[in-house]
């Protein structure tokens, strides 16, 4: 029997959802924490055209498979309703404003040579994220685990984890679901003793073969960040480390100073904090090699929502798929809470920046109709009239 969402017709046009991903991509800022807060605030709770199972279906895809949470989620709930018509056109709606973004700060970036008015900017967009980030956590965390105590216990562990290894171990996340489904909906075949197996790949093994040939500049750039799309968990701002490796330290492509300041536009632009693949990319061999980067690194991530997002519409009401998708979204949050802090000792380095955080946590917190992009516009003035009296 087909699932009983399928059967009923959208409130909404898909244009209206491509128009809306357009604008979240233009003035969606915060970083993946915030952006999947604000899909939920927007089309599940404000709209009414996501159900909330739905998009909880679509938050558990996007931590189980790899690639950037924040536009697989948005490539998801583009195929809810909308199958691969909508995932396709509302992926690119998501991603291209800010790629555009990102394309021309890299033109100014090399027409300049120097990005300084940035780290005046950041200074106190960096601290206002973290207030952004903290309001969205906490929203997130009451919706999706309530007063489920094997959820918080997960929810905890991913916390602690998360800001002891300053990054999200996806094996945790996956873990935290089968606990979760052999604790409250077992399968029959675990009951009655059966074991099944899993097969695992040597992706490390079989990428490296491409250290062996001698390839275009292009190429490299291809293979790179489809790597970086492919195999890379967790949100946007997991992918920092492994770029850093590949850019910085294999290929060379970048200086650290680069690196530094591409991660900066990253925070500082709206929508997905992954397009800074877009930035570097431009660094590296101009708009071609920021098309190449953005389209290898999103490629992988799109094909590994459309082609699971069938099954998982179609057994979506199945006891021990749920049970399995409210562990890993509970340790999907655990994990998002943990980032507050680990992207907070990065981004809250002195007195007033410690005093924005908590102020921007307050307003939000207070007015509720309050935009992120007034409150990031505000950061970035108090930024340049603050970091040259402080640092």
């Amino acid at each position: 029997m087909s699932n009983s969402i399928e059967q009923l017709k959208p409130s909404y046009s898909l244009w209206q959802l491509v128009i809306y991903m357009l604008k979240l991509g233009t003035w969606g800022f915060g970083g993946p924490v915030a952006l999947v807060g604000y899909m939920n605030r927007d089309l599940v709770e404000k709209y009414g055209w996501i159900t909330e199972a739905d998009y909880r279906e679509g938050m558990a895809l996007a931590q189980m498979a790899p690639g950037p949470m924040a536009a697989q989620l948005a490539i998801y709930l583009g195929y809810v309703h909308y199958k691969i018509l909508g995932a396709t056109l509302v992926g690119i709606a998501f991603v291209i404003p800010s790629f555009f973004m990102v394309v021309a700060l890299g033109w100014a970036y090399v027409a300049y040579g120097d990005l300084a008015w940035m780290q005046a900017v950041f200074y106190g967009v960096g601290a206002a994220v973290i207030g952004i980030i903290a309001i969205s956590a906490q929203k997130l965390t009451k919706k999706t685990i309530g007063k489920d105590k094997l959820l918080w216990a997960i929810f905890v562990v991913m916390v602690v984890s998360t800001v002891i290894t300053q990054s999200e171990i996806a094996s945790l996340v996956f873990t935290a679901g089968l606990i979760t489904l052999f604790v409250k909906a077992p399968p029959k075949w675990f009951k009655s003793g059966g074991l099944n197996s899993i097969a695992v790949t040597q992706v490390p093994a079989f990428t490296s073969i491409w250290g062996s040939f001698d390839l275009s500049l292009l190429s490299q750039i291809a293979i790179f960040f489809t790597k970086a799309g492919a195999f890379v968990f967790g949100s946007g701002l997991a992918i920092v480390p492994f770029l850093y490796g590949g850019v910085v330290v294999e290929h060379q492509w970048l200086t650290e100073k680069q690196f530094v300041d591409a991660v900066a536009v990253a925070m500082i632009t709206p929508g997905p904090v992954v397009i800074t693949v877009g930035f570097i990319g431009y660094l590296i061999a101009g708009f071609t090699g920021a098309s190449v980067a953005a389209l290898a690194t999103f490629i992988p991530c799109y094909l590994f929502t459309i082609i699971p997002a069938p099954y998982f519409k179609k057994y979506g009401k199945n006891p021990s798929l749920v049970a399995f998708i409210d562990g890993v979204t509970a340790a999907a949050v655990g994990a998002i809470t943990g980032s507050v802090i680990v992207i907070g000792q990065r981004s809250i380095v002195d007195i007033p920046t410690a005093v924005l955080a908590i102020v921007t946590t307050a307003l939000l917190w207070k007015y509720k109709k309050l935009t992120e992009p007034v409150v990031v516009i505000a950061a970035a003035l108090f930024g340049l009239v603050l970091y040259p009296m402080f640092r």
